[in-house]
């Protein structure tokens, strides 16, 4: 058979050339976006009296018997139909006859597949939305347990102060929350309709873009027919904001692995999460959080495409836009996948709260609460700094922790310290001191998370 567009040549497509340019093998995704943008151009052409009633009502039955083989996996789509879109106007024209063919009076493939595209866009961020809200969930879950329950904080990976574990893991939920806003707020880009910009120049045809634009969900047109077709900026933010968001899942997935390592024995993934070794009996990798830290980039590189692909492109449509979907597809699919294991995977892991407490005590993270406690009785914070270096020096040297010394070792070092100190370096009075708003004290945690919990409902 001749192509739908094949009026204009004299010699068939080479074969390799069909194969090449073909996007029918990843495309396929767009089959139920296509039908519906369809759906609604045909309804618009009927009313507006571009084609008959009669007509649009034969090419709207034709399209929703299409649908359900869609839905039900009857229809096998073609390389030699190039793409989603003419292998559905093929199956039209062969299921209605030769009407089929009015189906694409005033539009181009180049503003249908922008509207399958944002169609497309709009559903899954709405899906990715509640996916990463579930995962907020599975935080709040396992924060509301352990506020009082206290792990080692880091920087450079060295043991700073102590701090809540449900503080710690509400840093991750806050994370999530812009990652939640970022993509709510992309909506407001992907909701333009760019139906009726036809091939670049917009249609002699008297068609009603808003009517389309209302029948599929969209807020709004695009009021320049040429950015309509051409602009992929909608597809730019959304990978962008998975960057963001694939980062975020993959410092938690990388804390993770080194919290259920048997240096940290922080915690235990459950079972369902993890693998074994081949050769080695007792191992117990956590391959999940592994694997969702190596998927970071992957996206990234998704993004970097995208805008490789764009930076040269003159207006409007050209071919290499066509590599404008495979990456879309996979980061929506990685996503997909990373946020719905994420989520009962946090849901489910065992906190070992006693090795946590037990690393507090064996470190000098409660250092600082000793200069603030000479600079509280007038010692300047600068020189209490220094005492307080020279006493930790002490103490390592001895082989003891801060605890372990005595009111006259710690008077050796100045005489402002009294037998209060003991109290004060008491790692629940540590955290508990941490008043501050957004500190780790536990009142605060306490709110933190009623806060957390209003941003979910």
């Amino acid at each position: 058979m001749s192509k739908l567009w094949g009026g204009r040549f004299t010699k068939p497509t080479n074969k390799l050339v069909e194969e090449y340019t073909s996007s029918i093998g990843f495309d396929d995704r767009l089959a139920l976006q296509d039908i519906k943008g369809s759906l609604a151009h045909v309804d618009m052409l009927g009313k507006c009296g571009i084609i008959s009633q009669e007509e649009a009502a034969q090419i709207i039955e034709g399209l929703n018997i299409i649908q359900k083989k869609v839905e039900n996996e009857e229809v096998t789509f073609s390389v030699e139909h190039e793409d989603i879109h003419m292998n559905i106007e093929k199956l039209l024209i062969d299921e209605i006859g030769p009407v089929g063919g009015k189906l694409h009076t005033g539009r181009s493939r180049n503003d249908q597949v922008a509207t399958d595209m944002h169609l497309y866009l709009k559903e899954k961020t709405t899906y990715l939305i509640q996916l990463v809200e579930a995962v907020q969930e599975a935080l709040v879950s396992q924060a509301e347990s352990h506020v009082e329950t206290i792990i080692p904080g880091y920087t450079h990976l060295q043991r700073a102060q102590p701090v809540s574990f449900a503080h710690h893991l509400l840093a991750y939920f806050w994370m999530f929350e812009r990652d939640k806003e970022r993509l709510k707020d992309s909506v407001k880009r992907i909701d333009w309709s760019p139906l009726g910009a036809a091939a670049l120049a917009g249609t002699p045809y008297p068609v009603d873009r808003k009517m389309t634009a209302e029948t599929l969900g969209f807020d709004n047109v695009y009021p320049n027919s040429l950015d309509a077709v051409s602009d992929r900026d909608f597809i730019l933010e959304f990978l962008s904001i998975s960057s963001i968001l694939i980062t975020h899942i993959s410092r938690l997935s990388d804390e993770l692995i080194l919290w259920s390592s048997q240096e940290f024995d922080f915690i235990e993934l459950d079972d369902a999460f993890c693998t074994g070794s081949s050769i080695m009996p007792q191992k117990k990798n956590p391959d999940v959080p592994e694997l969702l830290r190596g998927k970071t980039g992957r996206i990234y590189g998704n993004l970097m495409g995208l805008l490789t692909l764009l930076k040269g492109l003159p207006l409007a449509y050209n071919k290499d836009m066509q590599e404008d979907k495979e990456g879309m597809f996979d980061t929506v699919e990685t996503l997909d996948g990373a946020l719905s294991l994420l989520a009962p995977m946090l849901a489910s892991m065992e906190v070992k709260g006693a090795n946590m407490r037990q690393a507090v005590n064996e470190d000098y993270s409660n250092a600082t609460d000793i200069a603030d406690y000479l600079a509280v009785k007038g010692l300047p914070f600068r020189q209490a700094h220094e005492v307080i270096g020279k006493i930790v020096l002490y103490a390592i040297e001895k082989n003891k922790y801060l605890l372990d010394l005595t009111l006259d070792e710690y008077k050796e070092f100045s005489e402002l310290f009294e037998k209060d100190i003991f109290a004060k370096l008491a790692p629940e009075q540590v955290v508990a001191a941490r008043k501050s708003e957004g500190g780790t004290g536990f009142e605060q945690v306490a709110q933190q998370l009623e806060l957390a919990k209003q941003h979910i409902k």
